[in-house]
């Protein structure tokens, strides 16, 4: 097993000792292999939608956990192939993809049609498939960033997958029209039985304000995690949250003064506890990404998975720091953040 603690440096002893006060974990619903049944079971989902969630949660090393580790890699469309996989050039080829899913132990692979289309029959089968279904791109002069559709959700059951994703830019101009695209998309997912996850991400230049970036703010990022459980987002993936007072700061919006006094703290426990509670407390699990690859990817992947399994998350989607390094070494930073979640000491906040 991983050694957490070693990785976790100076801050484990804050990270694995913190206590939630604002949110309490009795008042959310928390991961555990009987999620579907205790949560799920509830809900309007088709028995094949709750299938497809079982299937996503019992797969890979944290099968029967209710915890996920995703695998996604749709980047080569995101950041260029060229910004990619020159790193590490094998990931070129759709099969490598697949092959560090099921090497990694994940519970699913998540990528564009193009990748799993072109292994569908060697793979549906034994890992299961996400195809995410629209992507910014960024051959385009001047650059832009708005989401396109690329494939259908037809397309994604075709080829024998149990989910699809999509982003939404919230807080950009063109957010409405991608809200109505992904919900109309996600209801056609459900009607044939698979899971949806979503990109829930913040865009807005006016977000960034005196030097602050407030795209990872726990208030502003907790919004387009209630408007992604709100269009019928099974799974949220969401950037962790770093600061906090995107409303207040920005001067927009609405939001409320126990926000800051009382329900959250600068304590990134608290801050990703926010981001929960905004998932109709965890009823729709709140999985963060684990951002792009850098000189210390096995700690900023643990201390990630940490503060998302204590703060009361559902996983990991983490694809750089994993794809972006020789195939071994992939494998072993995906086992240290699924570590995490094996790990029973390291309790929900």
């Amino acid at each position: 097993m991983t050694d957490i603690t070693a990785l976790l440096g100076d801050e484990a002893q804050s990270l694995l000792t913190h206590t939630c006060r604002g949110i309490a974990k009795e008042r959310l619903e928390l991961p555990g292999d009987d999620f579907v049944d205790r949560v799920f079971v509830q809900t309007d989902r088709s028995p094949t939608v709750l299938r497809n969630l079982q299937t996503l949660f019992g797969h890979g090393r944290l099968g029967n956990t209710g915890y996920v580790s995703i695998l996604p890699v749709d980047q080569g469309i995101e950041h260029s192939a060229a910004a990619s996989f020159a790193p590490n050039p094998d990931f070129f080829d759709p099969k490598t993809i697949c092959e560090l899913a099921l090497e990694g132990g994940c519970n699913a692979v998540a990528s564009t049609y193009g990748v799993l289309a072109m292994m569908s029959r060697r793979y549906a089968h034994k890992i299961p498939f996400i195809m995410k279904f629209n992507h910014n791109e960024i051959l385009s002069l001047p650059v832009q960033y708005d989401q396109t559709l690329f494939a259908s959700v037809d397309q994604a059951f075709d080829m024998g997958a149990i989910g699809v994703g999509a982003t939404v830019y919230f807080g950009a101009p063109e957010s409405r029209r991608q809200i109505q695209e992904v919900s109309e998309a996600f209801a056609r997912a459900h009607e044939l039985g698979m899971v949806t996850i979503l990109w829930a991400y913040t865009r807005n230049n006016a977000f960034k304000k005196e030097g602050v970036d407030y795209h990872l703010s726990a208030d502003l990022t907790g919004q387009a995690n209630h408007i992604a459980s709100t269009i019928g987002a099974d799974i949220v993936k969401q950037k962790m949250a770093e600061n906090n007072g995107g409303y207040k700061a920005i001067n927009f919006g609405k939001t409320h003064e126990k926000v800051y006094s009382e329900l959250t703290t600068d304590h990134p426990i608290d801050l990703v506890r926010y981001q929960v509670a905004n998932c109709y407390m965890g009823r729709c699990g709140l999985i963060n990404s684990g951002g792009e690859s850098g000189a210390n990817d096995f700690a900023q992947a643990v201390r990630t998975a940490v503060i998302n399994k204590r703060a009361g998350g559902m996983g990991l989607i983490s694809g750089r720091k994993a794809f972006q390094r020789p195939f071994a070494e992939g494998v072993k930073l995906l086992n240290a953040i699924q570590d995490v979640y094996l790990d029973s000491s390291i309790t929900i906040a």
